[in-house]
């Protein structure tokens, strides 16, 4: 046998060694991969094989204080999309589009994306979620989700807020209590293969979602329904830019009601309700929109200051009662006018001095220079730290997003000038909630509550998982100054500028104010801030409120006339619904009181005979259902029950049903001649019912007189003027 050549040799050698060099590089770039890699490859094998679904949480529900939902979670669905696993995302992106009616380019740029999962379509309901999941899409799934749903629409919008699109907390109390509302999301989680199919030897996790609490509010739905409808009226009436409201337990500095027109819906919040502005904004670019939105959801009885013009001069009242630099019987003489470094400060009547007046008189004609001398005579640092005392230079620390701080000169720069118009309400600015808050403790005995507008948190089956104790900020003035301003604000409504809150029966206690607005740094001429405070009963301050008008368009500009009304229309509803019984004084009970009259029972009895009953005693009543008008009706329940104790004149609802007892036929009547009341009445007890044509005297009828038909026939009858 032939040996191999030299030359064979080297190209067996050479093979041998590029061979052997190959396999060396492949061992080493093997062992690169399976042990310095080899964690990193296996979290990139485990990503594409695993499908994870996000599973969100249920978010907590928002209860008023009596348990009333105000926002709920609705379960909807939500479609879901896995780019990598889409092998056709042309034709899925079509047949998406079709079904849930989306634009086929945006679903098919979502498609396309490099991201693991994408939302597709969040939102919808059962039938769509059907139709979708009954295609069987490649990387497509449709998992359960929820929806914020506001009941109520726009019902407290400031104080509910919103959410976003993926249900996070966007403004109000959604957005301060975010991190209890929203609960812990879950997973779920499979592994599949390149198919989607799920593998065999794979296990499978489902991370349940943890639900959010319940947040509990201090609003009374029906104290809310109250101010919402007033100010919904005022709004019209005045003719304004804004009105607002602010209720407040006096005791605790709970917010019972925070109610301000024009607002939103909650539903849908970036479409404002108003048309006109509706339009503005859908003419605006991206940028200017979103200022526009923000603008809407800004709750001004936080986020927003004013001047509070004479409403102020309550707290300067009791600074001044409480420092002793005057009484209630101080006297002061007003000319007009006071000069104060040279500026020249009028009264409100400057054409009509109010000359010599108590202090308490001074209150009730809300005199300017009185208030100028009382700012004197404390002094700029004694004056401070009575406001710094009542709240005014800090936040009250409520429990709503954005509180803003009040706008106020440095202590070292107030000067005669400033100290004298501080004094009365001008140049200082502050938030509603600062100056109800203030107010209240004036009333209060002195003390100043922290407002709050929380209640508690709540489990999911209704347990309490914790509750915000009432918390008192400081002890600002005697509860004997309390109880001399309480007198001196109720002597306003009796005798003074406040009287249109007046209630009788309700010893209300209250200050107007009306205050020019400041645009562009200076006071503009024509624009004016219209408000009232006011706190109820008196004797026993159960309440505080705070009505604003912003830039009144109507017959007036004065706090008395434009505020004054809302806070009487707000407390008279409250204080009955709470069951605060009026006390009458002499002349009230001979003017307003109402002899009190016990129901009698009328059930059983047809409508004639209940009616003439409670007519006898001094009542009135209304017929349920209204369009009975059959005076043989049988009373089958009453309104309020017999036995119960009204005030004369009182309206009693009676519910009928029809008479079985009467003939089920009846001889037509003859009616020539007769007016349509008396033929109605001479129909109705015999069963029968009227249909008019014309007015004056009855002239024909159909069917005839003399004809036998069934009860309940319609007579149609044709009247002529005599």
């Amino acid at each position: 046998m032939s040996q191999p050549s030299i030359s064979s040799k080297r190209r067996l050698l050479f093979i041998f060694s590029a061979v052997s060099l190959v396999l060396f590089l492949l061992i080493i770039r093997l062992g690169w991969i399976q042990i310095v890699k080899g964690e990193r490859y296996k979290e990139l094998a485990d990503k594409q094989q695993t499908r994870d679904i996000p599973i969100p949480a249920k978010r907590g529900v928002i209860y008023d204080r009596n348990g009333k939902e105000l926002a709920i979670s609705a379960s909807t669905n939500t479609v879901w999309g896995h780019p990598n696993e889409i092998a056709e995302p042309e034709k899925t992106a079509s047949i998406l589009a079709g079904i849930l009616n989306l634009d086929e380019a945006e679903v098919l740029t979502k498609l396309t994306n490099r991201q693991y999962i994408v939302k597709i379509a969040p939102y919808i309901d059962d039938d769509l979620a059907k139709a979708v999941r009954a295609e069987r899409l490649k990387g497509i799934s449709v998992a359960e989700d929820n929806k914020r749903f506001y009941p109520y629409g726009n019902f407290a919008a400031y104080v509910l807020g919103h959410t976003t699109n993926d249900n996070k907390g966007m403004s109000g109390i959604e957005l301060e209590y975010e991190k209890y509302l929203s609960g812990i999301p879950g997973r779920w989680i499979k592994s599949t293969d390149g198919a989607g199919r799920q593998l065999s030897f794979s296990t499978e996790k489902y991370h349940q979602a943890e639900n959010g609490l319940n947040v509990v509010l201090t609003i009374d739905e029906v104290i809310q329904h109250f101010s919402e409808k007033a100010v919904d009226n005022a709004l019209a009436i005045n003719k304004a830019k804004r009105v607002s409201v602010i209720v407040m337990d006096i005791r605790t500095g709970e917010i019972l009601s925070m109610a301000a027109k024009p607002d939103y819906d909650p539903n849908e919040p970036r479409t404002p309700l108003n048309e006109e502005l509706k339009l503005q904004i859908d003419q605006m670019d991206q940028d200017k929109k979103l200022e526009a939105w923000y603008a809407m959801w800004r709750n001004p009885l936080i986020n927003d200051t004013y001047e509070p013009g004479s409403t102020f001069k309550l707290l300067t009242t009791a600074a001044a009662l409480e420092e002793g630099v005057a009484t209630p019987q101080s006297t002061f003489v007003d000319n007009g006018h006071v000069i104060v470094a040279g500026t020249r400060i009028r009264c409100w009547r400057w054409y009509n001095p109010h000359g010599h007046q108590t202090l308490v008189e001074a209150v009730q004609n809300s005199c300017n220079p009185v208030f100028v001398e009382l700012g004197q005579r404390m002094g700029v640092q004694t004056f401070y730290n009575y406001i710094d005392g009542f709240g005014i230079s800090d936040t009250t620390g409520i429990d709503l997003p954005g509180e803003r701080k009040s706008l106020m000169y440095n202590i070292k720069n107030v000067g005669p000038v400033e100290l004298a118009t501080i004094s009365f309400g001008q140049s200082i600015s502050v938030t509603p909630i600062q100056l109800i808050t203030a107010v209240s403790a004036i009333a209060n005995d002195g003390k100043l509550m922290q407002p709050r507008i929380v209640k508690e948190l709540t489990d999911q089956d209704g347990n309490v998982v914790h509750r915000f104790e009432e918390t008192m900020v400081r002890q600002v003035i005697s509860e004997k100054t309390s109880k001399v301003m309480r007198e001196i604000m109720e002597s306003v409504v009796s005798d003074g500028g406040g009287s249109h809150a007046y209630i009788p029966g309700y010893r209300v206690g209250g200050k107007t104010g009306t205050a020019q607005k400041v645009v562009g740094g200076k006071y503009a001429q024509g624009l004016y801030v219209s408000s009232f405070i006011g706190i109820a009963p008196a004797d026993d301050p159960k309440l505080a409120i705070l009505a604003i008008v912003d830039e009144p368009g109507g017959f007036s500009t004065y706090g008395s006339t434009t505020a004054a009304p809302i806070a009487k229309e707000v407390l008279e509803e409250t204080l009955r619904y709470l069951d605060v019984k009026p006390k009458y004084t002499d002349k009230e009970e001979e003017e307003f009181g109402r002899a009190k009259i016990t129901v009698p029972e009328v059930r059983n009895m047809t409508v004639k005979e209940a009616g003439q009953i409670l007519l006898d005693q001094k009542l009135q009543f209304n017929i349920e259902p209204e369009y009975y008008a059959d005076q043989n009706d049988m009373v089958v329940d009453m309104f309020p029950k017999p036995g119960a104790s009204v005030p004369e004149k009182s309206i009693i609802l009676l519910y009928t049903k029809p008479n079985a007892d009467i003939p089920s036929t009846v001889e037509v009547p003859d009616l020539t001649g007769k007016t349509i009341k008396e033929a109605n009445y001479i129909l109705s007890n015999l069963g029968l019912k009227l249909k008019v044509s014309g007015s004056g005297m009855a002239i024909t009828q159909y069917p005839e007189a003399g004809t036998i038909v069934e009860s309940e026939t319609i007579i149609s009858v044709e009247f002529k003027p005599e």
